[in-house]
């Protein structure tokens, strides 16, 4: 007879030596097989719960929320496809460095492979996308002390500097309900084994070959999409110090803040890198490169281009180099780096660093007079929603036009702000709930999605409200993808590219108002789309702030500022 109470005990001792590597939160979608393991995670002390019926919204749920408290957190579900609907999210965590800790209940060994109800192969389900994966002994078969060790190994595998998500699957017999269990006091306290990772640095001769770099007086600091705010005041103190104009991506939190006094940041290179004679005309000696890999087409064209001498900063050795630029690999902490950077000569502002930064504020000065003098389009609703955050607020931005309209046309600000997409997989799926796992971490969270988008992940949207959380979200809806319309699929007149591309969503906008306490307003202004933001950020629940956006004027709009470098004189 199985003893379903040393099946407990197992899940207690392994929930309890996560805890005390840091973990606290664990998302749970409801199921009979992962008994065990919901019970013993929801009575864990330190740990909270949250439930999410949807596996697929539950992914990015609690991607959003590992993004924003920055340490691991824990799926569990239950067996079968319940398993199978946690792999987008999976994969999103697994290039975007998100360490989550996925717990899947499973069918003992002797129920496998012979058609027993909810039972899939979920042994390797997530392939290569994940850092490590376990097909763990019977529950009831688990000694606590390897209970804590299965639970160390997932926190040492899942973490570091290559941190992603680990896949735990977990064989149940049944009885899956407790017996005597839960004792009076379950395990809690410090850790039973430490995990010591010092972080790699910089040896004297790499650091010396470094500094030398830092006198080139033609140099660029590029940053791509990654939470790059812990080395803000580092990256803009190198960029004082040698010139070198930073091109950051806004999803790299780098963009804003009180930094940049001083620092030559730029807020418009992707428009100055679109006029190839200005471009080709200012073609760098070296570029320092941090984050992922960058995702602004112009900016990735010119490098393939010019293929200046890179050096890529990556502590994990990741090798992310898409066009094959990259001259050397710095496997070392970004903060050490920059470090070795800085004891360079430096040149600090010079003709070069004078060139970018004058184009960047006379393409700034156009881009002022397009957008503000028109209709509100995707770049002005940009610009509104930025005017309208405070500085502990988080922007979370969908995949497609949005993110594109963010990275291009984000103004410069001291204000400090954490800009968030799930750039590692960059899709549009799971976005909204994404948002609201960032949202339950405590941030003042607004989301800017296209319509598409929304309606795609409308189940997480829904588990929002049922959760009682607070969010935000800013639809510029221009009747679809607008994006395609952008694409060379839109210039062929044979094509059907509203029907098979642009899928319009045709959402009853009035039916969606009051939904389960949904509350839906529509703007039209950027001074009201401003203050929409601003009271939807003061009031509990979720807003969705609906702009209508003209789809032709926006292609128009698009295309006059993309060729704002073109006119660029080049001395």
């Amino acid at each position: 007879m199985n003893d379903p109470d040393q099946a407990y005990r197992a899940t207690t001792e392994f929930f309890a030596e996560l805890v005390g590597h840091g973990v606290r939160d664990v998302v749970v979608s409801p199921g009979s097989r992962s008994t065990p393991l919901t019970v013993t995670a929801d009575a864990t002390p330190d740990l909270r719960t949250h439930v999410m019926i949807d596996e697929r919204s539950a992914g990015f749920f609690a991607l959003g929320l590992a993004r924003a408290a920055r340490r691991p957190v824990v799926l569990v579900c239950t067996s079968g496809t319940a398993a199978a609907n946690y792999l987008p999210a999976v994969v999103e965590a697994h290039y975007s460095r998100v360490p989550l800790i996925v717990c899947t209940a499973d069918r003992p060994p002797e129920l496998r492979d012979k058609g027993a109800g909810q039972t899939i192969d979920q042994v390797g389900l997530y392939g290569t996308h994940v850092r490590w994966a376990v097909d763990l002994p019977v529950a009831s078969d688990m000694s606590a002390a390897a209970a804590r060790r299965w639970a160390a190994r997932a926190i040492a595998e899942g973490s570091g500097p290559h941190p992603g998500p680990v896949h735990c699957n977990w064989p149940l017999r049944e009885p899956l309900a407790p017996g005597e269990w839960p004792p009076a006091e379950l395990v809690t306290g410090e850790p039973t084994i430490t995990i010591d990772r010092p972080p790699p640095v910089l040896d004297h001769r790499s650091a010396a070959e470094l500094a030398e770099l830092a006198g080139a007086e033609r140099g660029l600091i590029v940053v791509g999409p990654g939470d790059l705010s812990a080395v803000a005041d580092a990256v803009a103190a190198l960029s004082r110090h040698t010139g070198w104009p930073v091109l950051a991506e806004a999803t790299s939190s780098i963009r804003t803040g009180p930094h940049l006094d001083g620092a030559p940041f730029l807020a418009h290179w992707d428009l100055l890198l679109r006029g190839d004679a200005w471009a080709d005309a200012h073609q760098p000696e070296v570029v320092v490169r941090l984050g992922g890999s960058p995702t602004t087409k112009s900016l990735r064209l010119w490098l393939e281009r010019c293929r200046p001498p890179m050096v890529l900063v990556d502590e994990a050795a990741r090798f992310d180099d898409p066009g094959d630029v990259v001259t050397r690999v710095v496997a070392a902490t970004t903060a050490s780096a920059l470090d070795a950077l800085g004891r360079g000569p430096g040149v600090a502002r010079s003709v070069w660093t004078d060139a970018w930064t004058s184009a960047d504020a006379a393409v700034q000065a156009r881009v002022d007079e397009l957008v503000d003098g028109g209709p509100l389009l995707e770049v002005g609703i940009v610009r509104a929603v930025d005017a309208a955050l405070s500085a502990d607020a988080t922007l979370v931005v969908s995949n497609s036009m949005p993110v594109r309209d963010v990275d291009g046309y984000l103004p410069l600000s001291p204000r400090p702000l954490r800009v968030v997409a799930n750039r590692g997989a960059s899709g549009i799926d799971g976005v909204t709930s994404t948002a609201l796992g960032i949202a339950a971490a405590g941030s003042s969270t607004v989301l800017l999605t296209g319509d598409v988008a929304l309606v795609h992940d409308i189940g997480g949207l829904l588990a929002g409200l049922r959760g009682g959380l607070d969010l935000t979200v800013v639809v510029p809806d221009n009747g679809g993808g607008g994006i395609f319309e952008l694409l060379p699929v839109a210039a062929h007149q044979g094509i059907d590219v509203e029907t098979l591309f642009v899928t319009p969503s045709r959402i009853d906008w009035d039916g969606l108002d009051g939904l389960a306490g949904l509350r839906v307003h529509q703007v039209d202004t950027a001074p009201d789309l401003r203050a929409a933001v601003v009271a939807a950020v003061q009031a509990p629940g979720i807003d969705v702030i609906r702009v209508p956006v003209d789809r032709a004027a926006s292609v128009a709009q698009h295309g006059q500022l993309a060729a704002l470098g073109a006119d660029l004189a080049v001395p």
